[in-house]
């Protein structure tokens, strides 16, 4: 077993402290108010042999139940090769830190330019961050773009069709930074047209238009003409994409669009109890000093070779903090190099013909689920990729509880009687058999 990580010896902490010029630990903590210090022991459980924590944590293991997962909503299940895991857990990029330092950060900062350059392939935009935490800040933050573009416009349109996380993230930035949120209507599960050009053209003034393909439904919506309608008024057109969806949807920028976000996870991340994600941030390069986050640009040394380096640093939270663009912006390395893994490895072809496979079990599974005769698609005349919304005429808790029961995660309750349902290269036919069976029996 390979060893990260040895505590300090006695001999290291004494050569530490009399680096720093002190005396022992307490010296350290001089500056700490008496009245914080802890004053006794910590209270720990007693000490344990090496074979007894790995006996405990077994046993903490075999309490977790695998589910097949037939849940999505924005975060999917797909397979990653085992490369992936293997390269991301070398030292030097499992413990490296932000690039500051070109000079010893060639590879660090190779790795960012390439993803930077995949996301722009992926969106069709023209520039990309590298990067966010997660999805849901993303699109807060090209929110939060949208109104510095525009300078004077602090009203937004999101539809209501965007996930719900992504909805509640973008209202909790919205309330802090004086931004009005005005949603705008669905109709049979997908965004009206009627009801966003009616809120452009009244009221104040509006900075951007939040959209997302898919939607939360799984629905892919059309979008023709919804940018010139949005520059119209001079409004930005910003779409919350699933970024693995891309290789085979029409681009944000095939639509127009000034801005792209959403969550990367799709890219081969596993779901790992929630976390960590991978926020993704694209633009027109009109809106390059307006965009949070880390870029890596390439150039040249005094010796005419091809580096990278960091640029447009001004607008982070480690130079003039005060006048950042945003100060939560994580440089997320690992998980970009995890994206970047994925992409390369899979290629342009891969990726579509993971998007096949999952597009082709959904209709699979659909179908099945109709011809029980106890489910129906809710919005039958949408077009959807691999993901769907089901009516049942039974209980959706019923529905789950028995699925739970055999290993099934059926998808997400939308209430009590629709369920969402989600399926990539990872289920089976015969899981979605065994679901079929399941609701024949409901």
């Amino acid at each position: 077993m390979a060893h990260r990580y040895f505590p300090h010896t006695p001999d290291d902490i004494k050569a530490m402290l009399g680096r720093c010029g002190v005396e022992s630990l307490a010296d350290l903590y001089a500056d700490v108010p008496e009245a914080l210090r802890l004053k006794e022991p910590y209270r720990l459980p007693a000490s344990m042999t090496e074979k007894e924590v790995r006996d405990f944590f077994r046993a903490l293991e075999r309490k977790n139940r695998e589910l097949t997962c037939f849940a999505g909503g924005g975060f999917y299940d797909h397979y990653a090769p085992a490369v992936i895991p293997s390269i991301i857990s070398r030292s030097e990029f499992l413990t490296a830190y932000t690039p500051y330092q070109p000079e010893v950060s060639q590879g660090t900062l190779q790795y960012i330019f390439e993803y930077q350059t995949m996301m722009t392939e992926l969106t069709g935009l023209e520039v990309s961050n590298a990067s966010m935490y997660d999805g849901t800040t993303a699109t807060a933050e090209a929110m939060m773009m949208a109104v510095a573009a525009s300078r004077k416009r602090n009203r937004v349109l999101i539809s209501a069709t965007v996930s719900p996380q992504v909805k509640e993230v973008v209202r909790t930035y919205a309330t802090y930074h004086g931004v009005e949120i005005d949603e705008i209507a669905e109709e049979n599960g997908v965004t009206s047209r009627a009801d966003f050009e009616a809120k452009l053209s009244a009221g104040a003034p509006v900075a951007g238009v939040i959209v997302a393909s898919p939607n939360y439904y799984g629905i892919v919506e059309d979008y023709t003409g919804w940018a010139d309608t949005c520059h119209a008024a001079k409004a930005l057109l910003i779409m919350n994409c699933v970024a693995a969806d891309l290789a085979v949807l029409r681009t944000p920028g095939e639509w127009g669009a000034d801005i792209a976000a959403g969550d990367a996870q799709s890219l081969g991340m596993p779901l790992s109890f929630g976390g960590p994600y991978l926020g993704f941030l694209c633009s027109t390069k009109a809106l390059i000093r307006k965009m949070p986050g880390r870029i890596v640009g390439a150039t040249t040394d005094a010796e005419g070779r091809r580096v990278f380096v960091l640029t447009l640093q001004a607008r982070e939270q480690h130079i003039r903090r005060d006048k950042a663009t945003s100060n939560i912006c994580s440089n997320q390395g690992l998980m970009a190099l995890y994206a970047t893994l994925y992409m390369g490895l899979l290629g342009a072809n891969g990726l579509r013909e993971v998007c096949e496979q999952g597009a082709a079990g959904a209709r699979y599974l659909a179908a099945g689920l109709e011809a029980t005769g106890k489910m129906r698609l809710k919005y039958p005349s949408q077009p959807w990729l691999n993901e769907f919304v089901m009516t049942c005429d039974f209980s959706v808790d019923t529905l789950i509880e028995r699925s739970v029961a055999a290993g099934l995660l059926p998808g997400i309750k939308l209430s009590e009687s629709d369920i969402l349902i989600a399926v990539t290269e990872m289920q089976t036919r015969a899981d979605m058999d065994r679901l079929i069976e399941i609701v024949k029996e409901s």
